[in-house]
């Protein structure tokens, strides 16, 4: 037996069950077909990218992008055609599990540009290093360093449906390469190959856009919608589509001041680990049939469905469109994975074009893989030059 590539296979799937972005060990000392938690194959692809959204534990569907975010192409592309700059830019670096390990991280970047008729187009590349593998069989002969990766690179397209409402759409070609070209005939029975597959994200946005004191915004989004993947086997995984609602409301306190609250729920649309009669692990025969039935699927019924909603709450004071402090909260149940936390964080903005966001993750009980994570982002918005006419 090769004990540390089943490992490491075993580690993907379930690093982190992932909601909105909290990609976490779920119910590590259980084994995966004796666990009723979804654990779909890439669950790096729902890793919250940016610090201004993890400080806010881990929301942003319907946030407002009123100074440009180019991060809004993962969390909805649809809030694009309302910011109030003509392009932007944003990079992101996240340590991932430093309480466990000290060489995975997360990068992302996001560019967007708007275009003529209300339109903007955008790309961004979703890098996850899960660092390095090593491969040993019974006696403990290294058969070979791996280092696993996995990546997303996306283009968009969004645009206004009027002037409160705006919908976009990602494609986005995603890689995972785990232990490639190593043969565990003796484990698995089969050579561990990359795995690869083309998604779409789909977002609607909406906002009160009014000069009333209070605004509000509400989004939808579905995610990574696609078929399974393979690693080289017979088998193969879902990815983790997922679909998130949120709402905003947004308090223009003052010239100086303004409030935003944010609520965002995540459902994880795989499907819940069953098994039959011999306690084989039973899958749908189709993909969209694991995505849509995936509300319906939990053996417990309508009770344990709720379980696999998880919430993300937060809050965001701005100064003088300067400084801004953040905080808030994720919550899961136990049963599905558990482990929540609060967040906080900060963000400086300089001549209302640069900015520096950090956001730091803190557990709301002992033991959590993701203590100390942090995140930090830095982005730029600018408006286009003036055309000069000529006389």
């Amino acid at each position: 037996m090769i004990k540390n590539v089943t490992n490491a296979l075993r580690a993907s799937l379930m690093l982190g069950l992932t909601m909105s972005t909290a990609t976490i060990f779920a119910q590590t000392t259980v084994p995966l077909t004796e666990s009723r938690v979804p654990t779909p194959a890439i669950p790096s692809l729902l890793i919250t990218p940016d610090a201004r959204a993890a400080g806010m534990g881990d929301a942003g569907v319907a946030t407002p992008a009123a100074d440009g975010d180019a991060n809004s192409i993962f969390w909805n592309p649809g809030k694009l055609p309302f910011s109030g700059k003509d392009m932007g830019v944003s990079i992101s670096y996240t340590p991932w599990l430093r309480q466990l390990v000290n060489d995975m991280a997360l990068l992302n970047g996001s560019f967007y540009k708007k275009i003529k008729n209300n339109q903007v187009i955008g790309a961004s590349i979703h890098y996850f290093d899960q660092g390095l593998f090593q491969a040993t069989d019974n006696n403990g002969v290294s058969l070979g360093n791996y280092n696993s990766k996995e990546y997303a690179i996306s283009l968009s397209y969004s645009r206004k449906l009027s002037e409160k409402l705006g919908l976009g759409v990602n494609i986005k070609y995603i890689n995972s390469t785990l232990l490639s070209g190593l043969s565990t005939t003796s484990a698995l029975g089969f050579n561990v190959q990359p795995a690869s597959t083309v998604a779409a994200d789909i977002g609607l946005f909406h906002t009160s856009k009014s000069d009333k004191r209070w605004n509000y915004n509400w989004g939808v989004m579905i995610q990574n919608i696609s078929g399974r993947v393979s690693y080289g086997g017979s088998e193969s995984n879902f990815i983790p589509t997922n679909f998130k609602a949120g709402i905003a409301a947004i308090n223009t306190i003052d010239a100086h001041n303004k409030l935003t609250l944010t609520l965002d729920i995540n459902k994880l649309m795989v499907p819940t680990p069953t098994k039959d009669a011999s306690g084989k692990l039973v899958q749908p025969s189709t993909a969209i049939g694991g995505i849509l039935g995936s509300f319906g699927d939990a053996p417990d019924g309508f009770g344990e469905e709720l379980k696999e909603i998880s919430l993300s709450l937060g809050g965001e004071y701005v100064y003088n469109d300067m400084f801004a402090a953040r905080v808030g909260y994720f919550h899961r149940s136990a049963d599905k994975g558990g482990f929540p936390y609060f967040t906080a964080g900060f963000g400086v903005k300089l001549e209302k074009k640069y900015g520096l966001d950090f956001a730091y993750l803190i557990p709301s009980s002992g033991g959590s893989p993701l203590a100390q994570t942090l995140r930090i982002s830095l982005h730029a918005n600018f408006n286009a030059a003036p055309k000069v006419i000529a006389n």
